[in-house]
């Protein structure tokens, strides 16, 4: 078995300011968004439309702003009133205590389309258009995140064999039980394996939606598959059938991604 490494949650301190590394994952996350999308601007199918004006360099700034405070306020109340709602609802002031800990994706997710939104209309632009333009510079950041999630020691996976090569101690959870390293599953597939697919798929011009609908849908069963190997939040357990919260959240993604698959695909869009 391994051993988790047991990071300094604290990646630098100078003086009263402490630099976390998940705060470092959040800005890479964002770095890494910037540059992708500039990418994507230079590269079929977006040269055509930079050189008409139709997409512009300064653009890519304002959807990292708007992305951001979506991926912020989202996450944060995704988070509160996903996973529990009856204690925020109860003490309300607590969903402004950020620095306690507590972002959903589901709801960061929620946040950033609510933003796109926002943009699209304020840019004159299909919404659609817009997040079919992000898809792909989002998994990268998910990986980002993921990496954070490994180095805090949290979110940690369900119990393994011992017979597993990579199976990992998590003195975190409050055993020496061996875990499946969930943080680098969900790294690999909803991170590299998603960043990969979309990345390819979205080089060629695809009907409005259909790249959308890849993210949904590549994320939803990525993010549903690796939920069997993390832990549940323990305070919430498993729901109905079994299937975690976060399964859950996944469904009615899948069902939307399939949607803008089909609807794309027959320009009904």
């Amino acid at each position: 078995m391994l051993m988790h490494p047991q990071w300094d949650p604290v990646a630098l301190s100078i003086g009263p300011l402490s630099i976390h590394w998940y705060g470092i994952s959040y800005l890479l996350a964002f770095a890494l968004f910037l540059f992708l999308a500039h990418r994507r601007l230079m590269s079929e199918p977006y040269r055509l439309a930079v050189q008409s004006g139709q997409w512009s360099y300064p653009e890519v700034e304002d959807l990292l702003f708007f992305g951001v405070l979506g991926v912020i306020l989202g996450g944060r109340l995704g988070y509160c009133f996903f996973y529990k709602p009856l204690l925020y609802l109860e003490h309300p002031e607590q969903v402004l205590y950020i620095w306690q800990g507590g972002m959903s994706f589901h709801g960061g997710m929620i946040g950033v389309v609510l933003a796109m939104v926002i943009w699209a209309r304020l840019r004159k632009k299909p919404w659609l258009e817009v997040t079919d333009f992000i898809a792909p510079c989002v998994p990268t950041g998910l990986a980002s995140g993921r990496v954070g999630n490994f180095i805090n020691g949290e979110l940690w996976g369900r119990q393994a064999s011992e017979q597993l090569p990579w199976a990992m101690v998590f003195p975190q959870s409050g055993s020496l039980v061996p875990r499946h390293p969930s943080q680098i599953y969900q790294f690999l597939l909803e991170g590299v394996l998603l960043f990969v697919v979309l990345w390819f798929f979205a080089k060629k011009k695809r009907p409005m939606g259909v790249v959308s609908g890849v993210f949904l849908v590549g994320y939803g069963l990525c993010r549903f598959g690796a939920e069997y190997f993390r832990e549940p939040d323990a305070f919430l357990g498993l729901l109905a059938a079994g299937l975690s919260m976060g399964q859950w959240l996944c469904v009615p993604m899948v069902l939307l991604g399939a949607y803008f698959l089909v609807a794309g695909r027959f320009k009904k869009i």
